[in-house]
């Protein structure tokens, strides 16, 4: 999801931060007025196509060539749309009670696969394209990463040809008698590249990745909610001890309430396009912010919430109007469109809202900062690290009040058939 798209009514109805704008006028001057959006996400699409279309160099006007999203759909353009606080208010809560970045962008132009790419390596490495698919006469394993015998689009240099390889971050240490191709399925051009996963791992630190798609710890992945878990992605994670810290989301809570959280988690809903706390385009808005309300809870009562912070954030677009043109990445790789941010911690600043420019880079370099880790690039190296949101000298805040509110049924939404999720 935008930002504009969850939390731009928010800001625009307290003035606590950049609100979504009455109005909004897309390429060839049609004036579009925000509709509230159902609770039922609408599917629209948001390939690379699309997001490039929206950006459209920078206007911003671009939102009628996103897929499902036409003056002929019912309401038109339902891109250009909105939640209020009332149908999340557990983020909005968040957002006003502890701290966020309202100039927050994801870090590429793509969905799901690149985003989270970024996420744990600050680096696309050159898969610039849309989300994995199959491979003529290979049969499919599980999600979309080394185990996936997916291919997925890649270019060795920005702007040049797209070209189809291995969706797999591949590790040139493996034993190549076990692992031919670096944990590839089929020999690859794709380079290592290091993770934050490896970086906590060569230092000592515990972590865990909570996801969907696995029952126990490291055990196998299926299903479609598979595809998030970043780690499989990388052969380092997927190959090695470290995947068994790929443990089921349901166990968060319970790990939270006891005080048996590792250093660092990445938390994942459950997730694809039918993951019920996912919020993806299909999904009821109200049972991912429950969800949310649920991760806050046990963090904020949980006895390691003095030492806490937890950040929130969407891996792309979805694809929702924003109006905030995104920028470039310092490795050159253009930035994706701008989304949600909301930071929550007993030292984050109490109803603060940050104005400088982040990215997913910018979680990582707060956790390298922390932890004294290396950077993993040029894109976290000299990343913001959301210095201006926290005050280690306040008294420490209290947790947020959240709630679960009711999920009224409805209807399945048609999902756009070039919707890559």
């Amino acid at each position: 999801h935008s930002f504009d798209n969850v939390l731009g009514s928010w800001c625009a109805h307290n003035a606590h931060c950049l609100g979504l704008p009455p109005t909004v006028t897309l390429k060839g001057g049609v004036v579009v007025t925000p509709t509230q959006a159902t609770d039922l996400v609408p599917s629209m699409g948001h390939s690379v196509a699309d997001q490039v279309a929206a950006i459209d160099g920078g206007n911003m006007d671009g939102w009628a060539g996103v897929g499902s999203c036409a003056a002929k759909s019912s309401p038109p353009y339902p891109c250009v749309s909105y939640y209020s606080a009332a149908q999340v208010p557990n983020i909005t809560s968040l957002a006003g009670a502890f701290a966020m970045d309202d100039h927050t962008f994801s870090m590429a132009d793509s969905p799901s696969f690149g985003g989270h790419l970024y996420a744990a390596a600050a680096s696309i490495d050159g898969f610039n394209g849309n989300n994995p698919q199959p491979h003529a006469g290979v049969t499919p394993g599980q999600g979309w990463g080394c185990d996936s015998n997916l291919d997925a689009q890649w270019s060795p240099s920005l702007g040049g040809a797209l070209q189809q390889v291995p969706s797999c971050v591949p590790d040139p240490s493996l034993s190549p008698s076990i692992y031919p191709f670096g944990g590839a399925y089929r020999a690859t051009p794709v380079q290592y590249v290091p993770t934050i996963m490896g970086r906590l791992d060569a230092a000592g630190l515990p972590w865990r990745l909570y996801t969907s798609g696995v029952t126990t710890a490291g055990g196998a992945g299926s299903g479609g909610q598979y595809s998030w878990a970043v780690c499989p992605s990388f052969a380092e994670c997927l190959d090695s001890s470290e995947r068994k810290n790929m443990v089921p989301v349901t166990n968060f809570v319970n790990d939270a309430n006891n005080g048996t959280l590792p250093s660092f988690s990445i938390v994942l809903p459950q997730g694809s396009g039918t993951g019920p706390t996912s919020q993806h385009n299909g999904t009821s808005m109200a049972t991912g912010d429950n969800w949310i309300g649920q991760v806050a809870t046990a963090l904020e009562h949980g006895p390691e919430w003095q030492s806490t912070a937890l950040f929130i954030t969407y891996d792309d677009c979805g694809c929702f109007y924003d109006q905030v043109a995104p920028g470039v990445n310092p490795d050159g790789t253009p930035q994706g469109i701008r989304v949600p941010l909301v930071i929550v911690s007993p030292y984050a600043k109490a109803g603060f809202n940050d104005t400088t420019p982040a990215t997913f880079a910018s979680i990582l370099a707060f956790t390298e900062q922390t932890f004294g880790l290396p950077a993993l690039g040029v894109n976290d190296a000299g990343a913001y690290a959301f210095a201006n949101s926290f005050d280690y000298t306040q008294a420490p805040l209290p947790g947020a009040a959240m709630v679960q509110q009711p999920v009224a049924p409805a209807a399945a939404v048609v999902q756009d058939p070039n919707d890559p999720t």
